[in-house]
């Protein structure tokens, strides 16, 4: 597979990675492992939806239903006050709102003084074509200071296309693979709690100095932009980007990618000038380098 290709479906398929909690001894017990997991971003992420809790559009199809949760810190027990928390996910059609003002289901909320978040809108349906089908799921992006930004997807118990979907169907998918409550008065449920982690982080000042956009040593027709979001670096692709993971020794990979495949190394030289380098290892295991400086 080209590395284009790779990037391509990387984007669109949604590969989990564990984002490990927390266990500790308080004098009596462990208390803890309250492992969250988490995706990479995928294609459809749009900044800046709305302030709302109600996503619900009169007219359109789709069962109605409510999402909510609770935000704990990485203790697995305190609650987290002011989190942010960003929902999106298709339509009854199965088609995501990527350029309107209207923000189609998309919408953003905050946790309040017990942690607890809550979102009404529709349940998502499966998408694809063939027997290439995603099963339905809701994206997730949780903000919170002191912690990694946490993506994640959540799927649907039922839902007959997660055994045949590579990511719903890993063992650390699993927690997230959720239960729909049916009440008696017809309404849906489903409820997800989330514990946030520390990660590994780049600086954000030392970000700031890998922010640019990077032209190829040997066709400057091709190129990069690396920008900044919420203290994480970026590479841009439509219509949002692709969230980088700090690995150390800058050093950058894409979540829930294997090391070994792909990583992009930055170098700052004496005179300033930036240097990325990407290696990309292809499906006949030979070794793809490609050399960028940062023109801006």
């Amino acid at each position: 597979m080209e590395r284009r290709s790779f990037l391509k479906s990387t984007a669109l398929s949604a590969i989990a990675i564990s984002a490990s909690g927390f266990v500790h001894f308080d004098g009596k017990r462990y208390v803890g492992d309250c492992e969250t997991t988490s995706d990479v971003l995928g294609p459809f992420y749009r900044p800046e939806s709305p302030v709302r809790q109600n996503l619900v559009i009169t007219g359109e199809k789709g069962d109605p239903i409510e999402l909510f949760g609770k935000i704990i810190h990485d203790d697995c027990i305190s609650p987290y006050k002011n989190a942010k928390i960003e929902l999106w996910h298709c339509d009854g059609n199965g088609n995501y709102d990527n350029e309107s003002a209207a923000f189609r289901y998309r919408g953003t909320t905050y946790s309040d003084a017990f942690g607890n978040y809550s979102f009404k809108t529709i349940l998502p349906v499966p998408y694809g074509s063939g027997e290439n089908f995603r099963p339905a799921h809701f994206h997730l992006m949780i903000t919170a200071e002191g912690y990694q930004p946490l993506v994640t997807q959540l799927y649907f118990k039922g839902d007959p296309w997660i055994e045949k979907d590579s990511s719903s169907s890993s063992p650390t998918a699993a927690k997230r693979i959720l239960q729909v409550q049916n009440l008696k008065n017809g309404a849906k449920k489903v409820e997800y709690n989330v514990s946030m982690a520390k990660k590994l982080a780049v600086e954000s000042s030392a970000a700031d100095r890998l922010v640019g956009h990077y032209v190829q040593e040997k066709d400057s027709s091709k190129s990069m932009d690396i920008f900044k979001k919420d203290h994480q670096l970026w590479m841009k692709s439509e219509p949002f980007g692709l969230n980088f993971e700090y690995g150390g020794n800058n050093t950058f990979f894409l979540p829930g990618m294997p090391p070994e495949t792909l990583s992009f190394v930055f170098e700052i030289m004496a005179s300033g000038v930036v240097k990325l380098t990407e290696t990309f290892v292809n499906d006949k295991g030979e070794k793809e380098i490609t050399h960028y400086n940062r023109s801006k």
